[in-house]
């Protein structure tokens, strides 16, 4: 029996919500960070969904958006705590406790450096265009390792939870909440970007570059738009898992975050709405329940992903629903 996209879309959702709700009423803490781990993956998955999903591009650094967005959390609340100047040349700081700054600060410098990767790598494409993202990854986790400053190798811990206006952060449950608002209406835009004339037009990047430019469209901008708010969204989810995990390390820029975050979405459906936030939670859940009985609980990860590949193109949605999503 087929089902509904939507009802599936739907479904997820309230199930997202649902166990944490029911991990509140029980006094289940940990459960309620679980979940909150799942939304966040979920939305960095989102992020490299736009180009993976909509534009056909397979990024293996995604990561470093990741990363620079854990890495302003991490610098603005450290020096924010320990009361000392941040010199940015220009300008200088004492940092700040505040999220929503923080989050247009790793936004901005996310978007800002997917600007200028884009404009290199987007000038290759297929294995190149691969090989070049993760050169770029390797790069900025090289830097973060040798940046004593900020931990080095060792990371950099974050004593307080960061503040938004109205919210007990360290309060799990509203701390969840708050991601999950997030992931929310980032959905909502991606829904409305892949929609929209400009996802339509970078959908015809993907499946043809001549015959966009035969219509007068511009491939290479398209796409380096589309790696920007890529960036953006992956930054963003960086700044909400440094402060859930109060802590940054140089493993946030590390290729096989970038390739979890490629597994997330295959499992889940390339190309769907809630592929991403499918793929999370199953991942989430293996990482917790298997790995309580095995360090090698990958092998099943690895199963789930070789079974979806041969047998659903379109992951658990496409499964469900019957239908194959985007070919990449």
């Amino acid at each position: 029996m087929r089902i509904e996209e939507r009802f599936v879309n739907a479904t997820v959702l309230v199930g997202l919500l649902g166990v944490p709700l029911w991990a509140l009423m029980i006094e289940e803490p940990f459960t309620i960070t679980l979940a909150t781990r799942a939304v966040i993956l979920a939305l960095a998955a989102v992020g490299l969904n736009v180009i993976l999903g909509v534009g056909g591009l397979v990024s293996f650094g995604h990561a470093i958006f990741f990363g620079i967005g854990g890495y302003a959390m991490g610098i603005l609340a450290f020096h924010a705590q320990t009361y000392s100047e941040l010199d940015l040349g220009l300008f200088s700081t004492s940092g700040t406790n505040s999220m929503p700054v923080i989050w247009l600060v790793a936004m901005g410098f996310s978007a800002f450096s997917a600007f200028l990767i884009g404009l290199l790598t987007l000038r290759t494409s297929g294995v190149y265009f691969i090989m070049i993202t993760l050169a770029f990854g390797q790069m900025f986790y090289y830097f973060a390792i040798s940046w004593p400053s900020y931990g080095g190798e060792d990371g950099l811990s974050i004593y307080v939870r960061n503040d938004f206006p109205g919210l007990n952060t360290l309060v799990p449950f509203q701390f969840f909440a708050l991601c999950f608002v997030i992931l929310c209406v980032v959905l909502f835009i991606y829904a409305r970007l892949q929609a929209s004339p400009f996802g339509l037009a970078l959908n015809s990047a993907r499946q043809s570059r001549a015959r966009a430019e035969t219509v007068g469209l511009d491939p290479m901008r398209i796409r380096l738009l589309a790696f920007v708010i890529s960036g953006a969204i992956t930054g963003l989810a960086g700044a909400l898992f440094a402060d859930l995990n109060r802590f940054v390390s140089p493993t946030m820029f590390s290729w096989q975050l970038s390739g979890e975050l490629i597994v997330l979405i295959i499992i889940g459906g390339v190309g769907r709405l809630m592929g991403p936030v499918i793929g999370a939670c199953l991942f989430v859940a293996l990482e917790h329940f298997l790995g309580g009985f095995t360090e090698f609980w990958h092998v099943f990860l690895g199963l789930i992903l070789l079974a979806i590949v041969l047998f659903a193109r379109g992951g658990v949605i496409g499964l469900l629903t019957g239908k194959e999503g985007a070919h990449v």
